[in-house]
């Protein structure tokens, strides 16, 4: 099978792959091969880093940086002591800094850094000898070290054109040199492959490792996500059930109303059917609107909605759970809007379930005062006791309860305690309503029977 290109020319699927192949090739060595890519800060300190010194522990992102100059000055120490002093004490300086170069360079230009490795094989090959050839004790190791540091900040198959380049390379040497010196071609695949094997799955590895942790903090988010929007579909559900009870009620009050009134004037009885029309409109537009979220199983519960004033039967099935808690109420106790009272329960509920899960055989404390401003809620448990070990969560209960009191504008903290403990303070405004005004009755005249 064949391809045709543009200008009318039938390409064979072997002229297509070795063009696709050269294309790789520019692509990982050719193209931009010198660009600055500088090389990144270690952003999270290790163990070791965190335990230094506070002026020290300031240069640990740079710590993979003074590995590198490091291996660099090892690299040309080497070059200086194995190279043959025939150029004298200068010339052995230059190899050495020939040497170190291609390492300090895989910092700001990696690809460049083992081109430049390649020019400094063969020019060291060209001013030394003997069976060390074409690559020298100095030159061996730093194309060793480049090649390794090129493959970590690059990938496996970068790795692969290097040591394919490099049996190129050390091939073409030896041929034209017709085996002068003997080579050392052999040691170098060798070696080589064995180094660029192991950079190769380290960068595999730590790659593979960013890809999980990003992958994790996206299902992260998204849990989030879906949890939050689990707790609204919840919250609309409940106050849907809460409001279409109170329109249903002023629906039929407002019908029922002028046939409690002798004699209505006919503008009473327009202004009620304006209330029962609107209250009936009302109804119908929140159940069209809130009904969407209802799942097709969902069944609205028989049992209207629990309030503060069920809260004994929960502390009571929770103290049969094996939750030691205690109730404390403050303030004059009063009856607030049934959301407020709907969404304190189901805070209170969820944070004894906390307290069951995550500190098995401790003791709590439920705080519920009645203030001026609104309702405030304080639920304290200690920290777990005994051998029972907690039980994981799906740790979103604290997202469901911020939910319901930014519903209510409401504020909100959460934390562990000095002891070990956990603590949830959450305060609910409450509109003060004010009370009616009743006239005074007016006194009975003199004389009047």
């Amino acid at each position: 099978m064949t391809e045709t290109t543009t200008g009318g020319t039938a390409r064979t699927p072997e002229i297509r792959i070795a063009s696709e192949v050269i294309a790789t090739l520019r692509k990982d060595l050719i193209t931009d091969a010198f660009a600055y890519r500088p090389l990144p800060l270690v952003q999270t300190p290790g163990r070791i880093a965190r335990r230094l010194p506070q002026g020290i522990r300031r240069y640990a992102p740079y710590k993979r940086h003074v590995a590198v100059a490091v291996l660099a000055f090892f690299v040309g120490l080497v070059t200086l002591n194995t190279q043959s002093g025939a150029w004298g004490d200068l010339g052995q300086i230059t190899m050495a800094l020939l040497a170190a170069t291609p390492v300090l360079m895989t910092l700001v230009r990696p690809v460049g850094a083992w081109w430049a490795a390649m020019a400094m094989t063969v020019v060291l090959a060209g001013v030394s000898g003997g069976y060390n050839w074409p690559w020298t004790g100095g030159s061996f190791l730093s194309y060793i070290a480049v090649m390794v540091l090129v493959t970590l900040r690059t990938g496996p198959r970068v790795a692969a054109w290097m040591w394919a380049l490099t049996l190129a390379l050390g091939a073409a040497i030896s041929i034209l040199f017709n085996g002068q010196w003997g080579s050392n071609l052999p040691e170098m695949a060798v070696t080589s492959a064995f180094a660029l094997a192991i950079a190769s799955s380290i960068q595999i590895r730590r790659h593979a490792k960013a890809e999980v942790s990003a992958q994790q903090e996206v299902t992260a988010v998204e849990r989030d996500k879906r949890t939050l929007l689990e707790e609204r579909t919840t919250i609309a559900r409940e106050l849907h059930d809460v409001v279409a009870h109170h329109m249903s009620v002023v629906a039929i009050q407002a019908e029922a109303a002028p046939y409690r009134v002798k004699n209505p004037p006919p503008e009473l009885e327009a202004a009620f059917v304006t209330i029962r029309e609107n209250a009936v409109a009302a109804l119908t537009e929140l159940r069209r609107v809130l009904g969407v979220v209802r799942s097709a199983d969902y069944e609205a519960p028989d049992a209207p909605q629990p309030t503060l004033a069920s809260l004994d039967g929960l502390l009571a099935n929770v103290r049969e759970a094996g939750l030691h808690v205690e109730k404390t109420v403050t303030g004059a106790v009063r009856e607030l809007p049934q959301g407020v009272e709907l969404s304190a329960y189901r805070i209170i509920q969820e944070a004894l379930s906390n307290a069951l899960r995550h500190a098995p055989g401790a003791a709590a404390r439920v705080e519920v005062s009645y203030v001026l401003g609104g309702l405030g809620i304080r639920i304290v448990n200690e920290a777990a006791t005994g051998d029972a070990r907690p039980s994981p969560g799906a740790g979103h209960g604290i997202t469901g309860m911020r939910e319901r009191v930014a519903m209510l504008e409401g504020e909100m903290t959460a934390g562990r305690t000095a002891a070990g403990g956990y603590e949830v303070s959450v305060f609910i405004p409450v509109p003060i309503r004010p009370e009616p005004v009743t006239e005074p009755e007016p006194e009975p005249r003199e004389g009047s029977v």
